[in-house]
């Protein structure tokens, strides 16, 4: 039986419609990736077989003056693609919330905008805590809208920070926290997803492991402790897969981050990988 799916985490983006700057530092993937080329490469592995039954698109980082032009180009290809069943948008929170509210009404007319994303990776140290973002992020519960967390893992105390003043929200944290697996590195990045753990409003998303290690030499047995312990932090209703297509192809194949998932996972038992690879994230960003 394919394993079934419902995708957390998944971009799509085409550079002719959309531009995307940061594009010329990843010439690898900067080539238009559309929804037949994801299908394409879920069947590319014979070995294992899984049915992609909804996909999450998640902003992916476009220039900023068009966050508003590609929710509303993926909504087209929702349109042809029934399985793109949630758009998690960019808007600009740092502006607080009376500037960002326009915004806000113009990505929610899109009926599948359910969350928000606004980068933070990139950002200096208390660019998230700021007043006006924080506030932007408390008015996020008017819209009914989620917040998706991603950060480096030096950055988990700030992102503490920003929970704790928002305790309405509902937040995911994207790619673990991007430990820093290529050196290593566990604590203090358990101990601080510990303390995000400890926030009820707080999820996880299983994605984006290996494109924090080297690329071209992790092992899975290297992955495996930074998936035990998030699952175990957060526990097997708070937790759920993302394939962070198609940034992750730069150190990972599509079906081989499922397939380590699985076998990281297999020992849960079937219901709970149920949860994790598709009850979870559908409950999260209120797919039917």
């Amino acid at each position: 039986m394919p394993l079934a799916v419902v995708d957390s985490h998944i971009h799509f983006w085409d550079p002719a419609r959309i531009a995307y700057p940061w594009h010329s530092g990843a010439p690898a993937i900067a080539r238009p990736h559309l929804p037949a080329d994801l299908m394409a490469e879920a069947r590319a592995n014979p070995d294992v077989e899984i049915d992609i039954q909804g996909i999450v698109f998640v902003e992916a980082d476009c220039r900023a003056d068009q966050r508003l032009d590609e929710a509303a180009w993926v909504a087209e290809l929702a349109a042809q693609e029934p399985r793109i069943q949630a758009i998690v948008a960019s808007a600009a929170l740092e502006e607080g919330p009376d500037a960002v509210r326009l915004q806000l009404d113009a990505l929610t007319r899109l009926p599948l905008v359910r969350g928000i994303r606004r980068l933070i990776q990139s950002e200096a140290p208390g660019f998230c805590t700021q007043p006006a973002f924080v506030e932007a992020v408390q008015s996020l519960t008017d819209y009914g809208l989620r917040f998706d967390i991603c950060i480096r893992h030096y950055q988990m105390e700030d992102a503490i920070r920003l929970v704790e003043q928002c305790p309405d929200v509902s937040f995911v944290l994207d790619h673990f926290g991007k430990p820093a697996v290529k050196e290593g590195l566990f604590e203090p990045w358990a101990t601080h997803l510990q303390a995000l753990a400890s926030f009820p409003n707080v999820q996880c998303k299983l994605s984006g492991l290996a494109t924090e290690a080297d690329h071209d030499n992790w092992t899975r047995e290297q992955l495996r402790p930074y998936i035990d312990h998030a699952i175990a932090a957060f526990g097997i209703d708070r937790v759920f897969y993302g394939g962070d297509w198609p940034v992750a192809k730069l150190a990972i194949a599509y079906t081989t981050w499922i397939a380590t998932l699985d076998w990281a996972t297999a020992h849960l038992g079937e219901e709970a990988q149920q949860r994790i690879f598709s009850t979870n994230a559908r409950r999260f960003y209120g797919i039917d």
